[in-house]
Order: C-alpha cells, then structure tokens, then sequence
C-alpha cells in the first residue's frame, strides 16, 4: 500500500503543469475520430493564450495551426508536453521534451504498468527520463488535466466553465463522469486531473497543491489506493480545506479489482477509515455522494449544529427528507411555539404547521421565502424542497447559505429555476435523501 516518500516536489513542476506559458502536444492526429484530434481541439478549444503546438511528422497543420515534425523542430521552448504516442516511443519523448525545456508532461498514452511485465518496464524507462529531464509527469494510461481557470483542457470533456471544487481522480471514466455533472450544472470544477497509473505526480502531490489553490473552496478525490498513506496524511494535516474521498475496493473482491485496474496495492479498508475518521476526511461511499458532498463543502456554509427545519411543497418528499436525516444523524426539531404561532397568519388554513412543513400545493416562491426568514434563526440550517413548479424558486435562498436545496417534480420551471440557482453558486440536489446526506457531511466533524 505505501511507497518510499519521493523528495520535494519543485514547485516550478505543478506552475509548469497547471499554468504553462507554452505547450506542446505529441501526437496531435488529423482525424476526427481519434482521441489525438480530440484532445488538440479542447486544448484549442479551452481558450489557453499561449503558443500551442500539435505535433505529427504526417501532417503540415491541424485546425489552422501548423504542425511540427518532431519536439526538436518546434520553434520555442516549452513549459507542458502532452503525449498520445505508443508506449514503446514515449521515454524518448520525454527525453526529446527535456531537451526542449519542459518542466511538466501529460502521459495520456496507456500500454505501461497496468498492462503486465513489459509495460511496466516501459513505465520504469519512461519515469527515469523524466527524472533526469527534471519533468513531472501525470500518468500514464491517464485521461489528463483540465485548469479552466489557465485555459488548460488537455483532457475530455471539453469543460471551461470556472468553479470552487478541485477533482482528482485514478480513473478517467469516474472523473469525466464529475465533469459531465459539473458542466451540465454550470457548476464547473477549479481544476481536474485523472492520474492513471501515478507513476510520478500523485495523490500527496496534487492534494498540496489544491490546499493553496485560491480557486478551490474543497476538494473531490476518487482513488483506489494511496501511494504513499503517511505522505498523503501529512499533506492533509496542513490542507485547510474539505476532503472528500470515494475510496474503491473496500471489499475483498473490490480490493482484488482494484489492484488489477492500475497495478496499484489497494490496501485493507479498516486502515482506511480509521485513517479517514482522525484526519476528518469525508468519505463517500457512492459516486453520487462523492458529487453531491463536494459541492456542499464548497458552495454551503458550515452550519452550526444539526438542528435541521425541512420546508417542502410535497409532503412525500417531506417524510423522504425526515427519514433521510434521521438516518445521516440530523435533528429534525419540533418547531418552536413562537414560531409556530408566526406562521400561522401567513400559510393556508390547512397547512399543519409542524417539522416537515408542508407549505402544499399552495406555495409560492413568496411564501418559501417568508417561511424560511423566519425559520432560519431558530435552526442550524433548513432544508428546502421545491417539490412541484416554484417560477421564483430561485430567489428564496442566498448564495452562501448553510441551506440545502431540493428540486424535484417542477419540470420545466424546475429545470429553469435550478439554473438559476447554480450560476448564482447556489447548489441544488435532485433527491431528498441526497441533497440531506450532503448537508450532514457538513456538521459530521
């Protein structure tokens, strides 16, 4: 499970890697169907403003940029190589970027470690080039980096809409699936990185670097192994912002798998969690919880306590949330009297004035918001359900609130107000039982 600790990483490495002045793609194809053609355009495409060069000894430009033979040809030194060539040629690659001035490289390549013996021989040839280059190198067998905040997408989906929350990721397929998300939220991400086999640049590396990261508010990792487990506690007792970890392979089957997929040693739960608990780390045990508690910890305040007031026009959704926070250990509290007695003159005669508070199919925008102004100081935080069509919906709660948001069954509207909601940096959630267990995360230490 652990490794030797690696010196220092040279700072100059991850300002090459996230903030290059120049870059350089090995590999660069001119068919639209290849992953070579696709990476360049997003690299085009990301708005990066510095010099991009494909090189191709095939081709003479790709998308209007002219194309270069080889690193050697290229007319300036580079800080980033990105590299999509054959495992057998990527060491001399590496070396050829050296030569060239690179500080960093992206290994997209897959054919190394996670292949048997010869590929791995090949990744031990490809990290000692790039030790003597002084390159740091993310991957191999990896799906890349995306910096929206730089420009930077040398990685798939194409997503350059700027957010609070840093993602990192062993697999590439789990952490394109967080962009989708992110991008179809218009939530965005601080900046994505899929590791691969983490031959070099790992978990300990990029957990330092988002901690100072003014951009990014937590921080969102998917692993199936920490290489270095007292490294990567080390760096969280220094990191000031919230972790959430999904950490595959808990089960022995799982763990099996796990260390199949990337060669990497997945290590015995227990260690895990007990690890997880005294360094407060959060720990998601699904995809969506990974998603729907990183964007809690990024986008609510803290709440106080646990103390919860659930407000809802649906009185099903109403008990899901109950059910679900009595279960995650939130405080679904009577509501007090004088409250109560506020409330009366401004909801329908038949609204049971109670904890849920059904507002029913009456409810309005207006109602929510006088509802929860005047809930807000007797609770830690509410949650908050728009279980049917709320035009206005997204004017209820501020930016920044320690309100969980709900929406669900509002259809088009629903779709329109959540929108809203998200480019203003207000998270929603699409369940009761996910927008809760997102909430609780952020009164569990």
């Amino acid at each position: 499970m652990s490794h030797p600790d690696p010196a220092p990483r040279d700072p100059a490495v991850l300002e090459a890697l996230f903030r290059p002045k120049a870059v350089a793609m090995v590999g660069a194809s001119t068919q639209p169907e290849k992953l070579g053609y696709q990476v360049f355009r997003n690299l085009a495409e990301a708005g990066f403003g510095g010099p991009l060069y494909p090189v191709n000894p095939k081709a003479d430009a790709i998308l209007g940029r002219k194309a270069f033979p080889a690193v050697a040809d290229l007319p300036e030194a580079v800080d980033l190589a990105v590299i999509m060539v054959p495992a057998r040629v990527v060491p001399e690659t590496i070396r050829a970027c050296g030569r060239k001035g690179a500080r960093a490289a992206i290994v997209i390549s897959g054919g190394f470690s996670e292949t048997g013996p010869e590929g791995d021989r090949l990744q031990q040839e490809a990290l000692a080039a790039a030790r003597e280059a002084g390159i740091g190198l993310v991957g191999p067998n990896c799906q890349g980096v995306n910096h929206p905040y730089h420009g930077l997408c040398a990685s798939w989906p194409l997503l350059t809409t700027r957010g609070c929350v840093g993602v990192i990721s062993q697999s590439g397929t789990v952490g394109a699936a967080l962009m989708d998300w992110a991008s179809l939220e218009e939530l965005g991400v601080s900046a994505f990185v899929s590791m691969g086999n983490r031959g070099d640049l790992d978990e300990s590396d990029l957990l330092t670097y988002f901690a100072a990261d003014p951009n990014t508010r937590a921080i969102a990792f998917y692993l199936e192994s920490i290489k270095s487990v007292p490294r990567f506690l080390r760096a969280m007792a220094s990191c000031p912002k919230p972790v959430v970890i999904l950490k595959a392979g808990r089960t022995p089957k799982g763990r099996k798998a796990a260390e199949s997929h990337t060669r990497s040693l997945a290590g015995r739960d227990e260690i895990y969690e007990g690890a997880f608990r005294q360094y407060r780390i959060h720990r998601a045990a699904t995809l969506d919880e990974l998603y729907d508690t990183a964007k809690a910890l990024a986008y609510l305040r803290r709440p106080a306590g646990k103390r919860i007031a659930i407000i809802t026009s649906s009185g099903g959704s109403g008990i899901l949330a109950t059910d679900a926070a009595e279960m995650a250990g939130l405080d679904v509290a009577p509501l007090p009297e004088a409250l109560r007695a506020s409330l009366k003159p401004v909801l329908p005669p038949h609204c049971t004035v109670a904890n849920p508070l059904d507002l029913t199919g009456d409810a309005t925008a207006a109602m929510y918001r006088q509802v929860a102004e005047a809930a807000a100081p007797h609770f830690d935080s509410l949650v908050i359900i728009f279980g049917d069509p709320i035009p206005g919906a997204s004017e209820v709660v501020p930016a920044g609130s320690p309100h969980a948001v709900i929406c669900l069954g509002g259809a088009e509207v629903e779709r329109e107000e959540r929108a809203r909601m998200h480019r203003k940096g207000i998270p929603t959630f699409p369940t009761p039982e996910r927008g809760v267990l997102a909430l609780s995360h952020l009164t569990r230490f």
